[in-house]
């Protein structure tokens, strides 16, 4: 009886123990597959993030250049007959430089009675003031800078550029060809992120893969306040590179 009860449990105690070592093996086995797949992961999601900039500086291509300017008197003919001899004045100083007629836009005068309005100065000089504005637009951006610099020609005719109050009018310089360099822009902010992207694979040991992910970014066109015919265009492209161990 003993002998049958000694060799049932060397029975139960050898079942358990392969029990034990199959499942030390399984879970062995396992465990391998789990770190190969984490670690297969984990090169998936190694990439590096990075910005390539491409900058250029351009000649506006368009100008709106508006020439204010008025006249003061006590009579109301006078001040039109003024208004208009200014305004021929200005015409014709923009046509005999090359300006053409479609390149100059005309307004109307406006006109006003000080002792119309609610507010009568009590030392006032002139009842009548004139206002008005010539509008010059142009791609012919260079000329257009040299007649603002040769304005004094006109006020030696007798004309009052600007306002009684002697504001002038301010120039706005435009580039309107940002569509036919952009994609050259472009290719090099994208060589110049690689560049990048590249030089951070090799200090890391790794190999750069493909694109993850692309931003283009927003592209920017800005000037100096001192050079406004000048222009800086510039884009900021953000690209995820993949990286390979």
């Amino acid at each position: 009886m003993e002998q049958e009860e000694k060799k049932a449990c060397s029975c139960k105690r050898g079942s358990s123990e392969g029990f034990g070592c199959a499942l030390v093996i399984g879970l062995a086995i396992l465990g391998f597959f789990i770190s190969k797949g984490l670690k297969s992961i984990a090169e998936k999601d190694q990439f590096v993030t990075v910005k390539g900039l491409a900058e250029r500086e351009v000649m506006a291509n368009k100008v709106v250049w508006p020439i204010p300017y008025y006249c003061v008197s006590n009579d109301i003919q006078e001040l039109y007959n003024g208004l208009d001899k200014s305004s021929n004045a200005i015409v014709t100083f923009l046509k005999d430089n090359g300006i053409s007629d479609d390149e100059i836009i005309m307004s109307t005068p406006n006109v006003t009675d000080r002792l119309a309005q609610s507010y009568t100065p009590e030392n006032l000089t002139y009842r009548y003031q004139g206002r008005d504005v010539i509008t010059v637009s142009s791609a012919k951006v260079e000329k257009i800078i040299e007649l603002m610099n040769r304005q004094i020609e006109l006020m030696k005719q007798g004309v009052n550029i600007g306002t009684e109050y002697g504001y002038g009018g301010q120039a706005t310089f435009e580039y309107t060809d940002l569509n036919k360099i952009k994609p050259e822009m472009i290719e090099e902010a994208t060589r110049n992120a690689r560049a990048v992207a590249q030089k951070f694979a090799e200090d890391s040991e790794s190999e750069l893969g493909g694109i993850r992910n692309a931003n283009q970014g927003q592209f920017s066109i800005s000037s100096d306040e001192t050079t406004p015919h000048i222009k800086n265009i510039r884009v900021v492209t953000t690209i995820d590179y993949s990286l390979k161990n």
